[in-house]
């Protein structure tokens, strides 16, 4: 692997800065794959480039890795993009689109963010958590920060996920958000923004932590050229946060990971998870409460459970207080941890914190509960529930993007710069008929990276959600989390159901980091590298799963 030999930073080469009419010419040129890469008719142009500045030239965090795939040719981009197609098919890292089976996408290019800047988002992340922590103790408790007119309690009390259940229910170290995942994009400045905020049940750290495992077995050689920071001892701290999360008085606490079975797209996740930690993975049917205490069955008899790990929505989880007709949870499970004899992660009631409405007042909260100043902003967002706003909103619906407040995975999303006269029509009408359902936002053009589109790579669009874990006394940011890639040339949308896929994320150590750098593994049976391919197909796991990002 050839690296470099002086200070001087790399540059795209003329070719990568304007579209040509042949590529030919330039086959076998170092940088040749990234002909008309920064071509003024790409879509989006004026998004940062997380790769190269505007003149070409190669961003610090990005020169190791640029010099290292400058010298490939298509062909070669192919063969590596084909051996971590087969290494996600061998771990059974698939999903399900348009009815056919295949590979979630992981792109061949990662995505690189400097020691610094990942220390401010690591920063502002842990601030976010905190501030919505307060914010869900307070609504279920005392509902301080409604009655100092800090928010209207109209938001709260009209939000779907507003659990009156959850209230009188106090977990023994005061966590709610045990695990949380907050997307953040990138605007034209190259600053981060909070997109959204995840609370209930998080997806896709497996995803990072498989991504990982499949790029260090299939290009070894390239971990050896950076010291990126290691993502494989996320479920320590997650098994960590979740036994502190235990009564007091219990000293070795029983966890269990909850899941709705084998056909949930995320079963892969929840088996991983469990299997990461070694706790028991749970169903519904293999768990009971009696006398307000939760037991397992197993062949040695019950045995008491002092913290669930649930991936099973707040509507399912307890059919005494829910749906009478779910199967998924566990009846009884609620009155249990109003008792204190049982946790559930994350809590009951958490989705009023990650409401889509509720998210643009998360500024308020941290200046409201930490005196503190964001460290993260919030993309600009109108609220169509406030009169002002909503006219704003009507004027400009062609200028703007209208999200429905409880959607999900890109679903319902409307770009009013792409929409048709009569989409127009209908979110307007939309829109009208239930203000308190709908946000719209500015069209962010999200950053790019490199990914690669046929034998070259291309600029794609690029989210990141970071995981913290918060265990009641710190809370831990996994170093990287899961870069979502819009494939489709032009999409802001990285949802997997939309068509997208991910990049392993690698967070760079500063050079005076005593931390362990991700180098887990040497060559396994003539693993490939960028220098000489070879056949390696990943390690080995479970029988296929699926699995979809929520």
């Amino acid at each position: 692997m050839t690296l470099m030999t002086n200070n001087a930073a790399p540059r795209l080469p003329p070719g990568g800065r304007r579209a040509r009419t042949s590529r030919g010419t330039r086959r076998g040129l170092p940088g040749a794959q990234f002909d008309g890469y920064l071509s003024p008719d790409r879509p989006h142009e004026g998004a940062y480039d997380e790769m190269f500045a505007p003149d070409g030239t190669v961003r610090g965090p990005y020169r190791a890795l640029y010099e290292s795939i400058a010298g490939l040719d298509g062909s070669e981009l192919t063969n590596r993009a084909q051996a971590l197609d087969r290494a996600m098919v061998d771990q059974g890292i698939t999903f399900s689109l348009s009815g056919q089976e295949r590979p979630f996408p992981l792109d061949l290019v990662p995505r690189v963010v400097a020691s610094a800047e990942w220390t401010k988002i690591e920063r502002g992340v842990a601030q976010r958590v905190r501030a919505l922590e307060a914010f869900l103790a307070d609504i279920y408790g005392d509902m301080q920060i409604m009655r100092e007119g800090v928010l209207p309690r109209r938001l709260i009390t009209s939000c779907a996920h507003f659990q009156r259940e959850a209230f009188g229910i106090n977990p023994p170290n005061g966590v709610r958000i045990h695990v949380s995942g907050v997307d953040l994009v990138r605007d034209e400045q190259g600053t981060f923004r909070v997109l959204e905020d995840n609370l209930r049940n998080p997806s896709g750290v497996s995803y990072v932590m498989e991504n990982r495992r499949t790029m260090a077995r299939v290009f070894p050689d390239l971990f050896a050229q950076h010291r990126v920071r290691p993502v494989g001892d996320y479920a320590a701290h997650l098994l960590r946060s979740l036994r502190a999360a235990a009564a007091p008085n219990v000293a070795d606490p029983t966890v269990v990971v909850l899941t709705p079975g084998v056909h949930n797209s995320a079963y892969f996740e929840h088996s991983l998870l469990a299997r990461s930690m070694g706790v028991e993975l749970v169903e519904g049917r293999d768990v009971f409460c009696r006398d307000n205490i939760v037991y397992l069955r197993t062949t040695e008899g019950e045995k008491p459970v002092d913290v669930i790990y649930r991936r099973i929505d707040d509507e399912f989880l307890d059919p005494v207080h829910y749906r009478p007709d779910s199967v998924l949870g566990v009846a009884g499970v609620l009155n249990a941890a109003r008792a204190g004899n049982v946790v559930v992660a994350n809590a009951v009631g958490n989705g009023v914190g990650d409401d889509k409405l509720v998210y643009t007042y998360v500024p308020e909260m941290v200046k409201y509960y930490l005196n503190e100043k964001p460290l993260l902003p919030n993309v600009d967002t109108f609220r169509c529930w406030l009169p002002d706003e909503f006219d704003h909103v009507l004027a400009h619906l062609d200028e703007l993007v209208i999200k429905p407040v409880e959607g999900s995975g890109g679903y319902g999303i409307v770009f009013g710069p792409d929409a048709s006269a009569t989409e127009l029509a209908t979110i307007r009408r939309k829109v009208k008929a239930n203000r308190r359902g709908w946000i719209a936002q500015p069209v962010v053009q999200l950053s790019t990276v490199p990914s690669k589109v046929d034998e070259h790579l291309a600029p794609r669009h690029v989210d990141l959600r970071p995981f913290a874990v918060n265990d009641g006394k710190d809370i831990f940011v996994l170093p990287g989390g899961l870069t979502r890639v819009a494939l489709p040339e032009g999409s802001l949308v990285v949802n997997s159901s939309q068509g997208g896929g991910s990049k392993d994320t690698w967070v760079l150590a500063t050079r005076s980091s005593t931390a362990e750098r991700e180098l887990e593994q040497p060559a396994l049976g003539g693993a490939s590298t960028w220098d000489g391919l070879a056949t390696e197909q990943g390690p080995e796991l479970t029988s296929s799963q699926q699995q979809q990002q929520q």
